[in-house]
């Protein structure tokens, strides 16, 4: 009896030691499926939700706990993590360069959707009720079929031609068409609307009214877009230009499921409608890694437009926080459903904009046109952060911008990860200035904290961004000094690859040091022109662009002109060293350059590098 009673006290004393070394270890696993919020988190005793897991760190770093010693890491276990609420991380939450909180996401998935289940087949339509959440039914704009995105109803041809405009009437605020075969069917349809080509930008507008003339049919539009259509300058639809009207699409009726993979949600009802590929309800893929059995088989709707939000402030930062090896997924983006949505440049909506009588500001004697705007959606925002790092993971089924540093970000870091799937910029940072900051004025921030710097992004690889906005850039930088986009590969955007700069001004602005290395960008301007592989704009001292491989640029079947470039230098670019760049030909586009531009050595080399190939 005495030898148990010791062996018991010694398994008693083994466990405790382990269970310290355990604790002691700052570990914290989270499990959707199996968890519970009022678990400790332990290996056995994990959390359900990734906010718990933050909030039991949290409350290790303001007790000074010895968890937090050497550092802090969230262990989400496989399996889909579906958040029903945006993941809020504060200055409270911050690590230190010794003790950074870590999430280990393990191949596991962040995701802003719901599945739809329990569909009702009707022919080779599946009828959906829309998922509640809350006391509401859910709208959405995007719908996601296993790995797949999948396309709103659309009147655009099985080959995939698109119809052009035959007049823009500014008079009347009107777009004429050829009147659609189905015209009578449309007119029913109470949430049509039109999504057009106008030069380096598109624009979905919500129809308010078509009446047909014969062959032709002239549609009106709903406000505000319609006023911010017909009054704005730039860009607007092109009419008997170089290569052909402005195309346009009418999507959004479901009079217009009419092809496998299209779907449709009738406001009024809620119902959700999708016209089902052969193989729908099977598994589409085959088992291609460790980690690809988490992905959902079925739809999925995006019911959150931000899974994560960093927010910080200039006096208390976001600091030592590192995501790895998640994979983040399903997000939405409403404004254009409210507002419609035709954007300046980049995707960048425009609130207000309209041609000066009289030309000239201060700042800039030969403008002619003002311009305000708003900041897209974002999957990831970071603002007032340093120290922030996404390591590995993956970014899918974005319906706008999958990360965005806004403002006052520092030494972060975006590298080895995987945007696909993107509906509008996979990357975006520095200040694009909204609200009541006229957009073409040099912007100077009231503290240089405000300004982003010592961004890197790095070994990265885009595929298929900016798919619902075609005006996108894969990679989007503004107002930033000291930003490194190093050893990325592009591969299909539908504007340009890589931005960098903003404002359309020669003054000194916050934009310095900024260096453009090593990418690869293939692909590009696959639908729109007035691009460039790599564009820039306007005054950045001591910046470079050099070592880059600038492959192929897309056919664009629906460009209004042939301006595209593999480096498009516009306007009032200057301050840069372009050298040892590898382009398919020696095309580079230049708009009223400073006399601080170096260009040596750019053009077509005869042996590219085999993943260039």
């Amino acid at each position: 009896m005495k030898r148990l009673h010791l062996k018991r006290i010694f398994v008693s004393i083994c466990c405790l030691f382990i269970s310290f070394n355990s604790i002691s270890a700052g570990d914290i696993y989270v499990d959707a499926t199996n968890g519970n919020d009022k678990a400790n988190g332990t290996f056995n005793e994990p959390v359900k939700s990734l906010a718990q897991a933050f909030r039991i760190a949290r409350e290790w770093r303001r007790l000074k706990l010895p968890e937090a010693n050497n550092g802090i890491t969230i262990h989400l276990r496989k399996g889909i993590h579906y958040l029903s609420e945006p993941l809020f991380i504060r200055p409270e939450d911050s690590g230190t360069t010794t003790s950074p909180t870590i999430v280990d996401g393990d191949g596991s998935w962040i995701s802003g959707g719901i599945e739809l289940k329990k569909g009702e087949r009707k022919g080779n339509i599946y009828e959906f009720d829309a998922p509640i959440v809350g006391t509401h039914p859910l709208e959405i704009r995007q719908l996601y079929y296993a790995r797949l995105g999948i396309n709103r109803a659309s009147n655009i041809q099985n080959d995939g031609t698109y119809d052009r405009i035959i007049d823009f009437d500014k008079e009347k605020r009107e777009i004429v068409i050829p009147t659609p075969a189905n015209i009578e069917d449309l007119k029913k349809e109470k949430q049509i609307e039109m999504h057009i080509v106008q030069r380096w930008a598109t624009a979905t507008l919500r129809i308010k009214d078509m009446i047909v003339e014969g062959e032709k049919t002239r549609v009106s539009f709903h406000e505000p877009e319609s006023r911010i259509e017909f009054e704005h300058p730039w860009p607007q639809p092109v009419v008997g230009g170089e290569n052909g009207s402005s195309a346009f699409s009418l999507n959004n009726g479901l009079c217009l499921v009419d092809e496998p993979g299209e779907w449709y949600q009738d406001r009024s009802t809620h119902k959700i409608y999708y016209c089902a590929e052969p193989f729908f309800g099977k598994k589409l893929f085959k088992k291609t890694s460790e980690n690809a059995d988490v992905c959902p088989d079925g739809l999925v709707a995006p019911a959150l437009q931000t899974l994560i939000k960093i927010d910080g402030t200039l006096s208390r930062q976001v600091s030592n926080i590192v995501f790895k090896n998640v994979t983040f997924a399903h997000t939405a983006w409403l404004r254009p459903s409210y507002f419609g949505n035709v954007t300046l440049q980049g995707g960048f909506p425009i609130v207000d904009a309209y041609k000066l009588e009289v030309p000239g500001l201060p700042e800039k004697a030969s403008l002619e046109n003002q311009a305000w705007i708003c900041r897209p959606g974002a999957a990831i925002s970071v603002r007032g952060a340093n120290n922030v790092t996404f390591s590995n993971c993956n970014f899918n089924y974005m319906a706008s911008t999958a990360i965005d540093f806004e403002w006052g970000c520092k030494n972060s870091t975006v590298q080895n990860c995987i945007f696909e799937s993107i509906g509008g910029t996979a990357i975006m940072v520095g200040a694009f200035p909204s609200g009541g900051f006229e957009t073409h004025v040099p912007y100077k921030a009231a503290n240089a904290g405000e300004i982003c710097s010592g961004i890197t992004i790095k070994d990265n690889l885009i595929v298929s961004a900016t798919g619902e906005d075609w005006g996108c850039a894969a990679i989007n930088a503004g107002y930033v000094s000291d930003i490194n986009i190093d050893s990325n590969t592009i591969n299909h955007c539908n504007w340009s690859g890589i931005c960098v700069g903003w404002g359309w001004t020669a003054l000194k602005s916050d934009m310095k040091n900024n260096r453009i290395t090593n990418n690869i960008i293939k692909l590009f301007a696959e639908q729109l022109h007035d691009a460039g592989g790599i564009y820039t704009l306007s005054n950045q001292p001591n910046s470079v662009i050099s070592n880059n491989i600038i492959k192929e640029y897309g056919a664009a079947p629906y460009a209004t002109n042939d301006r595209v470039f593999y480096i498009y230098c516009d306007e009032a670019t200057d301050g840069f060293v372009i050298e040892n760049n590898n382009c398919t030909e020696e095309k580079f586009g230049t708009n009223q350059n400073g006399k601080n531009m170096k260009w040596r050595n750019n053009g077509k080399k005869d042996i590219l590098p085999v993943e260039a190939q």
